[in-house]
């Protein structure tokens, strides 16, 4: 059995005794921890002999995570980018192929816990939401966009059913620039009722940080970039944290697997269907036990999934591939 590493990182690994059992990992192999944050993974990694290239586009993980690099003799490589990019990256530092890649998909506890980084209306800050600590934020978003637009995100990233009635609430409320008042517009629109399971604001807010960050291209980029950079006997490992981005990974694997199936039953087989599959069939999806989810809430949501690079060429150049993944 695996162990849990020590460490001092805000951020509880989910799912960490899985993942490591589906990244296999030997001594010495190469290893891309694409979504490094306080370092969980990256660091049982590295305890498990791998070589790791690490990816963040927020700066603050990328400081953060320095000294564990410098403690490890040239074993972990910290990039600050974005993981869509992967396979660029590692190909500019002389990486051709690695053996393991996992995706810890989502904003971090670390992120959520600083209140001036605008992520979470648990603790009232400014409306940033913004990982790479760049470009539009949340307030620009919420005080700029027209109505429908904003009721449009609200409802596909969100799925509020209710986003155009909060999309007129924000624009009567505007100018907006902090948590607590997004909050406060979105809970006076929909009703808020104290001691409720789920606040009102939830929904609303997770999908402005989706649009700003734009977390769901970012995802099936970068499963096509993994896809590149594995090595046949590869393993791709994402772990995910609502249905959304649980979608787009299940969809990618099993369209890269073969394992669409047809469209009617009464159709033959067609020999000359497609390119051959990139993936082995995928894992069914694994989630937290009891006991990890009273130990860590965040994992009561989280779906991990993973999968077998084979030696089929990558399906670059697949017309419409993108929206073929998407939700």
């Amino acid at each position: 059995m695996t162990h849990m590493p020590k460490t001092d990182a805000p951020h509880i690994p989910v799912l960490l005794e899985e993942v490591l059992d589906a990244l296999a990992i030997t001594p010495g192999e190469r290893h891309v921890d694409a979504t490094f944050g306080a370092g969980g993974y990256t660091l049982a990694m590295l305890d498990h002999g791998a070589l790791v290239h690490a990816f963040d586009r927020d700066p603050d993980a990328i400081t953060n995570g320095a000294a564990l690099a410098a403690s490890r003799d040239g074993k972990l490589v910290l990039h600050p980018h974005r993981f869509a990019c992967l396979d660029t990256v590692l190909e500019e530092a002389g990486v051709e192929q690695v053996d393991g890649i996992v995706f810890d998909i989502g904003v971090s506890s670390m992120q959520l816990d600083q209140a001036e980084r605008g992520f979470s209306f648990q603790s009232d800050g400014p409306l940033d939401m913004r990982m790479a600590q760049d470009g539009m934020s949340a307030a620009d978003f919420v005080n700029e966009a027209d109505e429908s637009e904003i009721a449009d995100i609200i409802y596909l990233y969100g799925e509020e059913r209710k986003s155009r009635r909060v999309a007129r609430a924000i624009v009567a409320a505007r100018p907006l620039g902090r948590t607590s008042e997004l909050a406060n517009v979105v809970r006076k629109a929909l009703g808020h009722r104290p001691g409720a399971p789920k606040d009102p604001a939830t929904r609303t807010f997770q999908a402005i940080r989706i649009h700003i960050n734009q977390e769901l291209d970012e995802l099936k980029q970068g499963l096509e970039a993994a896809e590149r950079m594995l090595r046949p006997g590869g393993r791709l490992v994402v772990v995910s944290f609502h249905s959304l981005e649980d979608r787009i990974v299940k969809r990618f694997l099993r369209m890269r697997s073969g394992s669409t199936g047809n469209q009617s039953r009464h159709m033959p087989v067609m020999a000359d269907a497609g390119p051959a599959p990139t993936f082995e069939k995928p894992s069914k999806a694994i989630r937290a036990d009891k006991g990890e989810c009273a130990r860590n809430p965040r994992a009561r949501s989280a779906t991990l999934r993973w999968a077998v690079r084979s030696d089929a060429a990558p399906w670059d150049g697949q017309p419409n591939d993108s929206e073929r993944m998407a939700a």
